[in-house]
């Protein structure tokens, strides 16, 4: 019986579900794979190789060099952009920039104020995860086609909510559109 071969550092796999991911971690059990869908998981060694495939192999050096974690960094943000596992970055209307929001209760409370730049970086990361969530849908097996679509809706919907933020957005091609939309 033929030994399994193991995955090194910089492997990049297609798994079914979780789309394209590269191996950024091993340990004596498990290998550490980022997916575009799906983000940071654990595979076993074991069981790894049933559930996915190599794309790209990165051959182990027999004396590897030891990288810095900015490298690292650079590296894994080059692997993510490059294949759509970082959204690019959305401006906030010049407007808006340096401003505040304030929730001024009914009551004679004391309003709560929140600066507008950490409410935006909120509003994007909300749709960030509906874009995973999108994504996920769609690509999952054990839904069906008229299951898909329902639940399509209810993002579409959401979007819709949404709309009312697009006021903070810079460019037009940032703004959240609802079910009327393109």
């Amino acid at each position: 019986m033929e030994e399994e071969k193991e995955l090194t550092v910089g492997t990049q796999v297609e798994h079914e579900r979780f789309g394209t991911g590269f191996v950024f971690r091993t340990s004596l059990m498990n290998y550490e794979i980022i997916f575009e869908r799906g983000g940071r998981m654990s595979f076993p060694k074991s069981t790894a190789m049933v559930e996915m495939e190599v794309v790209s192999e990165v051959v182990a050096d027999e004396n590897p060099k030891q990288l810095s974690l900015v490298e690292v960094e650079q590296a894994l943000s080059y692997i993510l952009e490059k294949y759509n596992g970082i959204e690019q970055e959305v401006e906030l209307g010049e407007r808006w920039q340096g401003g505040t929001m304030i929730l001024k209760p009914a009551n004679d409370s004391l309003p709560k104020e929140i600066p507008l730049e950490a409410f935006f970086h909120k509003i994007v990361m909300v749709r960030d995860r509906l874009r995973v969530l999108e994504q996920n849908i769609n690509s999952h097996k054990k839904l069906t086609d008229e299951d898909k679509v329902n639940l399509q809706q209810y993002i579409s919907r959401i979007y819709g909510s949404l709309t009312t933020f697009n006021v903070l957005f810079k460019d037009k091609k940032s703004y959240f559109v609802g079910a009327g939309g393109e």
